[in-house]
């Protein structure tokens, strides 16, 4: 680096010198702007030719394997099954079966489709090399597709060290390399660098010296070139869902097990508090509650430790935001509105109600269930809005007005009438959503709303001095755990 400055403040000096004694110096700028110029291409060429997917040996050394990943019995049953034909490779010969190409892993972010992918690796026996689909996009032409062959090089001779029989190449986010050809904002870079992907999966075979698979994932396999999809390359498509509660479980014992937890800790609580979580989010919990323990001088993780990480995964670290009395009066009205519709509609739903502000919430409630639900009736879904409107309400009950803090919950409660109207359930019946006129379907939501509102004004009226004494409690402590609350609430009837 020194050696180019001196080169560089050097020449600077010449031509600045030559300059002084009335040389015409634009030339020699001209020339030596060229010379950059294909310093610059050759460089980006040679990046192209230097191009090197992870190494097969670290990755080996993390000794990562299906039974370290959690939640996601049947993405792995389904996967073991394409894997197949290259840990039984001389029996796929002898049955005539035409070995998979490529398997393609689907689903939202931080469901383990990379752990999925080396996983494989270690099930096969195999070498692993990892990359990324934006590695092969470049504005030169051919530099993507000199960076396929590279890779697809390389993985066979890795092999080839390492004195294996086969090869798994990852490449995550293949949407970016793998995008539908002819789309505004493709170009001739972009489908040269697909075709070579495509030429080099249609070369794979059983009778190669490495037996190769391509594993490749993406959060959005509908925008994927459909000749990536045809059978002969990415055969399979495995669907890498969220967990259900058993495999929460399963993720969080996984997380946990290297960490000193109390004895009192039931996890299988943690897991109903979560649904919705990745095993990214779940793997995040456990280290913030022990951070949370380490921060507090505990020995041990507890659960105040766990649930304290679940609601700061969702919403966030708490702020040091101070409300004035009245605000924070009308925070614990309106939260207490939401928990006591909440528990009067689904008894056991509310996991904690709290007024410390966090992120951009001032107060709120967490909500659990004691099973994951996938569908809902329309008595479900009316009781989601009555839940959403409580805390309105309950503002107008206690303290005659609303205010702006029931924004998101009105958008929540419309989204989910839109919802019941789409689905068949509203008094419409069947309907399409591109056909339905906006005023009819204006007119339909604010009918079920405006039913629904009805409910919970008779539900906190009918409960207002289990409100009272809620909104006391909210403002004395902050917050209040469902246990509690529910004691309460027993306490009052």
């Amino acid at each position: 680096m020194h050696r180019m400055e001196i080169i560089v403040g050097t020449g600077v000096g010449i031509l600045a010198y030559l300059q002084w004694k009335g040389f015409n110096i634009l030339p020699v700028l001209f020339l030596l702007g060229i010379v950059a110029a294909l310093f610059y291409v050759g460089n980006q060429h040679a990046v192209g030719r230097s191009f090197a997917a992870m190494d097969s040996r670290k990755a080996r050394q993390s000794l990562i394997r299906f039974e370290d990943i959690g939640g996601q019995d049947v993405a792995k049953n389904e996967l073991c099954e394409a894997l197949e034909f290259i840990k039984n490779a001389a029996q796929v010969r002898e049955m005539g079966i035409r070995p998979l190409k490529g398997v393609l892993l689907t689903g939202p972010p931080g469901t383990g489709k990379t752990l999925l992918a080396k996983a494989a690796a270690q099930f096969t026996n195999s070498s692993f090399l990892a990359a990324s689909g934006s590695e092969f996009v470049e504005m030169y032409v051919g530099v993507g597709a000199q960076r396929i062959r590279k890779l697809f090089s390389q993985a066979r001779d890795t092999a080839r060290r390492n004195k294996l029989k086969s090869a798994v190449i990852f490449i995550d986010e293949i949407d970016v390399l793998g995008g539908k050809r002819g789309q505004s904002g493709n170009n001739q870079e972009h489908d040269q660098t697909l075709n070579e992907l495509l030429v080099q999966m249609d070369g794979l075979s059983l009778e190669d010296e490495i037996c190769c698979l391509v594993i490749a994932a993406t959060n959005r396999p509908e925008a994927l070139d459909q000749a990536l999809l045809r059978p002969g390359r990415f055969d399979r498509q495995v669907r890498v869902d969220l967990p259900d509660k058993k495999g929460r479980l399963h993720i969080l014992h996984l997380h946990t097990r290297n960490k000193p937890l109390a004895e009192a800790v039931d996890l299988e609580e943690i897991a109903a508090d979560t649904f919705g979580f990745s095993g990214a989010h779940l793997e995040n919990v456990a280290n913030e509650a022990a951070i949370l323990a380490l921060r507090d001088g505990a020995g041990q993780i507890e659960m105040r430790h766990l649930r304290s990480a679940v609601e700061k995964v969702i919403l966030g670290e708490k702020l040091d935001r101070t409300p004035v009395a009245e605000e924070k009066q009308r925070v614990a009205v309106h939260e207490a509105g939401h928990a006591l519709v909440s528990e009067l509609t689904r008894p056991g739903s509310v996991a904690t109600v709290n007024v410390a502000a966090r992120n951009n919430a001032l107060g709120y409630v967490r909500q659990t269930q004691e099973s994951d639900i996938y569908l809902y009736t329309k008595d479900q879904l009316l009781d989601r809005i009555a839940v959403a409107l409580a805390g309105a309400a309950a503002e107008e009950l206690m303290l005659g007005s609303r205010s702006t803090g029931a924004a998101n919950d009105f958008k929540q409660a419309t989204d989910v009438a839109r919802q019941i109207v789409f689905a068949g359930l509203s008094e419409l019946g069947v309907v399409s959503a591109d056909d339905l006129p906006r005023d009819l379907l204006h007119q339909t939501v604010r009918s079920i709303i405006q039913n629904a509102g009805d409910k919970v004004n008779a539900l906190l009226a009918g409960n207002s001095d289990a409100l009272q004494r809620i909104v006391g409690v909210l403002q004395e402590q902050d917050s209040i755990s469902g246990a509690e609350l529910r004691a309460m609430m027993q306490k009052i009837a």
